[in-house]
């Protein structure tokens, strides 16, 4: 499995993120530009000690990311707030990235309309999400289950 995040505005989700992808074996890709410097040295001071064990790959923006992920052969399904399906309904396979937008304002239109799926976390009425760490680790959880993808 891959976690995508587009223009990630605060590092610590960032790190938290990274983190997470270390302990399940998830490829990690930042779309670029960020709110802070997507640096190793950075990542290091924001307390990320486990940069060495997680695969990372940065993309200058938008438009490189997608090239590279239709290269790939990737299937691209956003995590939104505006998401019609339940992420808990969707059939997740190999063959996915998941896409989280910025913690400040999701992804644009554009974006929304190159994704294949468009799915949400059912939370309680007159809240509006969760924080995006923890969100990628919940969607994470049941992709790597749905999969068999959790380390052995």
């Amino acid at each position: 499995m891959r976690i995508a995040l587009y223009e990630p505005d605060i590092p610590q989700n960032t790190g938290t993120i990274l983190r997470t992808c270390a302990c399940l074996g998830v490829q990690a890709h930042i779309i670029e530009p960020a709110g802070f410097p997507v640096t190793d040295r950075a990542f290091r001071r924001a307390g990320m000690d486990y940069l060495d064990r997680v695969i990372i790959q940065r993309h200058a923006d938008f438009a490189a990311f997608d090239g590279w992920r239709r290269e790939s052969r990737l299937k691209l399904v956003l995590m939104t707030t505006a998401g019609a399906q339940n992420y808990l309904d969707h059939a997740f396979a190999d063959d996915q990235i998941v896409l989280f937008g910025r913690e400040s304002a999701g992804v644009p239109q554009a974006v929304h309309e190159t994704c294949e799926v468009r799915l949400r976390i059912p939370v309680a009425e007159g809240l509006r999400s969760l924080n995006i760490a923890v969100s990628a680790a919940m969607v994470m959880g049941e992709a790597l289950r749905q999969t068999a993808g959790f380390p052995r």
